[in-house]
């Protein structure tokens, strides 16, 4: 009997060793087999060293951050060393123990998944996991062609263990894992889910991510549903890193009681700063890479091939302005609903029922809704049916998005209540682009006020006629024009009728300086101004200092009767303050392929357009907007505009030259605003024209952008590192030119003193 057991046990013992044997022998010859390509073609050594992965075009700022991304996928590869050690550590003692020992292949570990079958995990490798991302992107189902790729991936993981060194396969395998919600790669996990580079996680912000590679979606720290699975994992993690030395047990218990916390920042091209100069440079940049091949001909993708683009945005001060446009539209957008409250009409003012009508049928047919119905092939009536019925939707407003129900045409006429604002900041000496507020919110408000939208500017183009003068008959801030209804007859510059313009407050009489005229916006002196030096000239003028929209030289112009985009008007000021010297704006310093060789380099282009007398002449006059005018706001501690001048009284003392600028019936509020090394300028107002205040005490430039431009540059000095200046500007040797007027003038046989004035006087 005990004979009998004793053969049994060997017998069995021998079927065991025998199926082992056989299991590992067919192992054997599958690993050979697919070393030799017999189970399909394997990567070759240049697909080695060149893995074909999506790589994110990174848009990066002249302080050197990341501020956004043109991507397939939104991945930017990092090297080992920007990798924190608390990462390195939480990935090893959970995802692969005897890393630094195997050469790609743990057998004690596909040893004990095999006798477990698999129930204590899988036995890949973090090298094995790497060649699967890299080429095989998605396991079969199929058992035996799943076993095959497995083989493959065994020889690949080897191949890499050769090619390179544990760091770097590290890095490659960190680099290649998807976080999902646009997080693609370590970095944007890092900066998605924490806002923050990798090399900076900490233990705890490690290890979430190292618990998320098991899953990403069913371990997900930002979703609610799988919160507490991520708390559960991530602890596991903590306890792995105790097992393997990198944490000690009283480490580890302190850290599992720590509640999960995130700093979830989502990276999407509606997300994050700059959004509307993204758009842009997004537009700019596709011409670009048709215009520049690569060596082999093929055109750039900037959504795969990892490209560096350097811009001139600072990404401080692009924070600053988009803090700046936000509070200050916040506030004023909550005086604009009260005032909403009592127009019939509402949002619009001076229409008939039939012209609403036809404003927001023209908004629905401009509507991404509309063009996908159809593209959908469906009727008028269907379409109309749609657009009238009530459903959920979340919409914009200044507290937050809210959730809703209400009908697509509800919501149309819903986003026609809020005011829009646009900002753009420039360094004048350098033409770089520091600023680029294109709207309230990207998400909700596509149409970029600062480069797409072109709107009357007001009182803000009466500089370039003075310019004029000043360069042509070399007149002075102290010269002296009569304060009374002047008229161009009909005929004169071609035009059909005899124009006399009138002062907005219809006062008249006696003589202004003329930068006295300016800061008051007076309008019979600069048609009288006008007059003197052609209208053709102030066009040429202006085209030469940046504006490039055709503008006919009628006389009207004078007021601002024109149409003009913010890039236009600020890239022109700018001129005044580069000494007469236009430096065409930049927004692209270089351009770098994914290697960090230059494709590029960017160079200012230059034109001399005033002399530099004249230049300073202009910045003297526009000195007295600020000083007396209808700037006067940046200055004093009182002011007719009341809570709704956000951030009031701002109390600058350092020279500012300025222009405020206030269209008709208030539809464009309009402040340009100078200091020596930055020129900035803030446009507000509705989508469309017959949106706007009722009235000129919160409807004038002084009060819907001036309040944008102060908030702006108060962040702007507040931040040393910036170095804006608060120095005078540089008036130049032996100036000709008389600009002392601190004479009183007599208007009437009184003295006319200097009042202080804050209402825009432009039409």
């Amino acid at each position: 009997m005990a004979k009998t057991q004793k053969t049994s046990f060997r017998k069995y013992l021998l079927w065991f060793w025998g199926i082992l044997f056989s299991i590992l022998l067919i192992f054997i010859l599958l690993f050979y087999t697919a070393a030799s390509g017999g189970l399909g073609a394997l990567p070759t050594f240049e697909e080695l060293e060149n893995p074909q992965t999506n790589l994110a075009t990174e848009v990066i700022s002249a302080d050197g951050v990341t501020i956004g991304k043109y991507a397939k996928e939104n991945r930017t590869p990092i090297k080992y060393n920007e990798l924190s050690p608390n990462l390195v550590n939480a990935l090893v003692a959970t995802e692969d123990e005897r890393f630094y020992e195997h050469s790609g292949i743990d057998f004690r570990g596909t040893a004990r998944a095999v006798i477990k079958l698999g129930k204590d995990g899988g036995a890949s490798t973090i090298t094995q996991q790497l060649a699967k991302n890299l080429f095989t992107k998605r396991a079969s189902r199929n058992i035996f062609k799943r076993i095959g790729q497995k083989m493959k991936e065994w020889v690949v993981a080897t191949k890499l263990e050769r090619q390179y060194t544990k760091k770097e396969i590290i890095a490659m395998y960190l680099n290649t894992q998807d976080f999902i919600f646009n997080a693609v790669g370590i970095r944007s996990a890092a900066r998605i889910y924490f806002g923050k580079e990798a090399k900076d996680l900490d233990v705890q912000e490690s290890a979430i991510l190292v618990a998320m590679l098991k899953n990403p979606r069913q371990y997900n720290p930002h979703r609610e549903i799988s919160k507490n699975k991520s708390l559960r994992r991530r602890n596991v993690v903590f306890a792995q890193m105790a097992k393997n030395g990198f944490l000690t047990i009283q480490e580890k218990d302190s850290l599992q009681k720590l509640p999960l916390t995130i700093n979830y920042t989502p990276e999407s091209h509606s997300d994050g700063y700059a959004t509307y100069f993204r758009t842009h440079l997004q537009k700019m940049m596709r011409k670009w890479v048709k215009e520049n091949p690569k060596p082999n001909g093929e055109q750039y993708d900037i959504f795969r091939d990892g490209l560096k683009i350097y811009v001139t945005i600072d990404s401080r001060m692009q924070k600053y302005a988009e803090e700046a446009v936000t509070e200050h539209m916040a506030n004023l957008q909550s005086y604009f609903f009260k005032e909403q409250k009592r127009n019939k009409t509402a949002p619009f003012y001076d229409l008939e029922k039939d012209q609403i009508k036809g404003i927001l049928n023209r908004a629905k047919k401009n509507s991404e809704r509309y063009k996908r119905l159809k593209i959908a092939g469906k009727t008028s009536k269907e379409i109309d049916e749609i657009f009238n019925k009530k459903t959920k939707m979340k919409v914009f407003s200044w507290k937050g998005n809210i959730d809703t129900i209400m009908s697509p045409l509800d919501s149309i006429r819903y986003y026609k209540y809020f005011l829009r604002s646009g900002l753009l900041s420039i360094a004048p000496q350098t033409g770089h682009i520091k600023a680029w507020v294109g709207g309230i919110n990207n998400k909700h408000f596509k149409y970029d006020a600062v480069a797409q939208q072109k709107r009357q500017v007001g009182s803000t183009f009466k500089p370039f006629v003075y310019a004029t003068a000043i360069n042509q008959l070399r007149k002075s801030p102290c010269d002296l024009l009569p304060n009374t209804p002047y008229t161009i007859p009909a005929g004169k510059y071609g035009i059909p009728e005899e124009w006399t313009p009138k002062n907005s407050n219809d006062k008249y009489g006696g003589m202004l300086s003329l930068k006295d005229a300016l800061a008051t916006s007076t309008n019979v002196v600069t048609a009288n101004l006008i007059d003197q030096v052609a209208p053709i000239n102030v066009v040429r003028l202006a085209n030469s200092a940046g504006i490039e929209t055709e503008i006919k030289p009628n006389p009207s112009i004078a007021l601002g009767a024109v149409d003009l985009s913010l890039y236009e008007m600020v890239s022109a000021y700018s001129t005044f303050a580069n000494k007469g010297l236009r430096v065409k704006p930049m927004i692209i310093t270089r351009i770098e392929d994914k290697n960090g060789t230059v494709l590029k380099d960017f160079v200012p282009k230059t034109q001399e357009v005033l002399s530099e007398e004249s230049a300073y002449v202009i910045l003297n006059l526009l000195q007295g907007v600020t000083d007396s005018g209808s700037g006067i706001r940046l200055r004093s501690k009182w002011t007719s505009g009341g809570k709704a001048v956000t951030g009031f009284p701002y109390e600058f003392d350092n020279e500012i030259a300025g222009k405020t600028g206030t269209t008709q019936n208030q539809s464009d509020g309009w402040f340009m605003g100078i200091v020596p090394n930055l020129a900035t300028g803030v446009w507000t107002g509705g989508e469309d024209r017959a949106t706007h205040f009722a009235g000129i005490t919160k409807g004038q430039g002084a009060t819907m952008s001036l309040p944008t431009w102060a908030l702006f540059m108060k962040k702007c000095y507040a931040d040393k590192t910036l170095n804006i200046s608060k120095e005078d500007f540089e008036k130049p040797e032996n100036l000709s030119i008389n600009i002392d007027c601190d004479e009183p003038v007599k208007e009437e046989g009184k003295e006319n003193a200097k009042i202080p004035v804050e209402e825009d006087t432009d039409f």
